[in-house]
């Protein structure tokens, strides 16, 4: 949490809407009517939105209120995954047998959920070959990829060849 919540006499709002430790919803009550339910209750008032209007605060333990927003912060950091763009090179003349080993690692790529950024290396003079069957020989090396992909963007013109990018989803050649 970036901000200090505030408890029991920290807070300033005149007047909460106030949830119960179960869940129930109490309405809108004056600050000291609130003190005195959570009072009673034996728990503390913690205000939970105070931006909202009016704030709404919750009766409940604080020890616990603290206790599940942290789990609820690393469980959040847990399921959030960075994807990463990974790079694979192949010339005009690979290999079947080496275009189909990086088509597998490039389909494992694509499992774990990263991007694939593909160059069909061109050295020298082979850059001004026909446009058309430099896009077949790259097509030529997407067939063998096993996993379903999507290309945002047709191959473009780099200056190491040609590249394109593809991710996870319904392919689309």
């Amino acid at each position: 949490m970036s901000q200090r919540t505030r408890i029991n006499h920290q807070i300033q709002a005149t007047e909460l809407r106030i949830i119960g430790p179960e869940g129930e919803n109490f309405g809108v009550l004056s600050l000291s009517d609130a003190l005195k339910k959570a009072e009673e209750l034996g728990e503390d008032l913690i205000e939970i939105s105070p931006n909202a209007s009016p704030p709404v605060g919750k009766i409940m333990n604080y020890g616990k209120f603290q206790y599940m927003e942290n789990k609820k912060s690393r469980e959040s950091k847990t399921k959030s995954r960075v994807v990463e763009i990974k790079n694979i090179q192949i010339k005009i003349g690979t290999g079947e047998h080496d275009l189909t080993l990086k088509a597998k690692k490039t389909s494992e790529w694509l499992r774990e959920g990263n991007r694939i950024k593909i160059d069909l290396f061109l050295p020298g003079r082979s850059k001004y070959l026909d446009q058309k069957f430099l896009k077949e020989r790259m097509d030529r090396f997407l067939n063998l990829v096993s996993e379903d992909f999507k290309m945002p963007n047709s191959p473009q013109k780099s200056p190491k060849g040609l590249t394109v990018l593809i991710e996870r989803g319904k392919q689309t050649i």
